[in-house]
Order: C-alpha cells, then structure tokens, then sequence
C-alpha cells in the first residue's frame, strides 16, 4: 500500500505516525502514544567527549544530500537489530514527502563514507525525528546535536522523538503525557494551512527549515532573515562544530 503525502502530513499535525511490525510486511498501522519522548531544544545535554569530537569536526556534517541513504541505513538490519519498521510503503512515503521538502535529513561522513545521520519531517515549526543510525561511535550523537542547532536557529519549537529510549534520556529527552504534547503540537502547527488541501504540498516545510536545513545543503542562504538568535552566529547560523558546541553550550 501507499501512503498519500497529504494524509501523513495531516497525521503528524494530529501527533499520529505509520510504523511496520517488520522491514518486509506489507502492512503499516499508525500509532499514537499515550506517553510521548520529546528533546527541549534549550536542554540538550552535550557530554564533554561529544563536545570534543563536535570542536574537532571529526566527523563532516550535511544535510538533504543523501535522504534516501540515510533512510536505507536506518532501515538495514543488524545484529542488535534484526528488523525493523520501516518497510517499503513507509520508506516510499518519506522518500515523496523529501522530493516535497518536508522531509529532512542530517548526514554523519567519514571521509567519503556515509557513516551516520538522521531523518524526520519538518512542519511549522515542529521536528519529527522518525529515526537515527550510527555506524561510528558518537555519529548519531552528533547528527542530533546539529539537528537541535540547527532547529534553534530555524525558529522551532518542538523536537519530537516518539518513543524513549537511554540514549535519548542521556541526551536531554524527557517523556510527557499525550495532552502536554498534544499542546506543544498544536502550537507549533498553528500556523500550518493543512485545510487547504493539496495547495499545501507545493509550499513545503517553509523558512523555518530553510533557515535549518539549506546551509548544510548546499542551497542558497542570501537573503534570509529572522533568526531569533544573534547575529554574532552569521547570516547562515552556526555551520561549523566550533560553533555548534558553542550553541549548544549556552543552554546545557
């Protein structure tokens, strides 16, 4: 089956996602929890030793260059991880919803290798992390350390990342109720006109992710303004780990 890009739009405006029992099934089913992992962005918790490796640019750091490998690694299975969710309806959909610019991904290379990242949809003002993949120690600490700099300057206000995990909690994540993320939710979409049907898809995710995401890209920056944060960071904001650390360091 396919999932229309309008309806999975309109599903995360409701705090409702798809998910597979396994990488193979045919099937997805949507799931709305009753406790809900979310990352305040002014609480990210950056440990000494990732704040070395981010100083030293160990890693490279990109964005929207590799969506659908970044989507096809999360989605390989390993030892630890035999299987997992997202099947080939749900890979297919996020691959649409990025040729629409409201899916988005952050990018870990190690040389000319992909060796981590993330990827998740941008709406309002609003991040959903769908997942995350790490095959270097701290790569996936690092995309989501660039993904909560990057929102910052974006304007967003929420980071959501579903379920909890450890990794999540050591890295500033807390879990609150469904009525508590209903409301950050319907702030952070107030402004989406998801009513007017397919009109929506051609605007994309907006400034706000072009703020977030277009430096790191590749993409144009002049132009741009609205930053909420200092002008001190630069036009294009905090593109360097120096000044990503920086960031995040004046609200760990």
């Amino acid at each position: 089956m396919s999932i229309d890009p309008l309806l999975l739009l309109q599903a995360y405006a409701l705090g409702v996602f798809p998910m597979s029992d396994d990488r193979h099934a045919e099937d997805i089913y949507w799931v709305e929890p009753k406790k809900r992992a979310v990352l305040p962005l002014d609480a990210f918790h950056l440990s000494r030793s990732l704040a070395k490796t981010i100083r030293r640019d160990r890693f490279r750091v990109t964005a929207n260059r590799a969506f659908p490998a970044i989507v096809a690694l999360c989605a390989e299975a390993k030892e630890d991880r035999p299987s997992t969710w997202i099947n080939g309806p749900i890979e297919e959909a996020y691959r649409h919803l990025h040729i629409l610019r409201f899916a988005h991904s952050v990018e870990i290379w190690e040389g000319e290798e992909l060796v981590g990242g993330l990827y998740g949809v941008a709406l309002g003002r609003a991040f959903f992390g769908e997942s995350m993949v790490s095959r270097r120690t701290d790569a996936s600490k690092v995309a989501l350390a660039w993904l909560v700099a990057r929102m910052r300057f974006g304007g967003f206000t929420l980071l959501d990342c579903q379920f909890m995990t450890d990794h999540l909690r050591s890295l500033g994540a807390v879990e609150i109720s469904q009525r508590d993320y209903l409301q950050l939710l319907g702030e952070a979409v107030a402004d989406v006109p998801l009513g007017d049907g397919r009109a929506v898809l051609s605007a994309g995710s907006g400034g706000g992710a072009e703020l977030a995401f277009d430096p790191l890209s590749g993409a144009a920056e002049a132009g741009k303004e609205g930053s909420p944060l200092a002008p001190v960071l630069t036009v294009s904001g905090p593109v360097s780990g120096q000044a990503i650390a920086q960031l995040l360091t004046q609200t760990s």
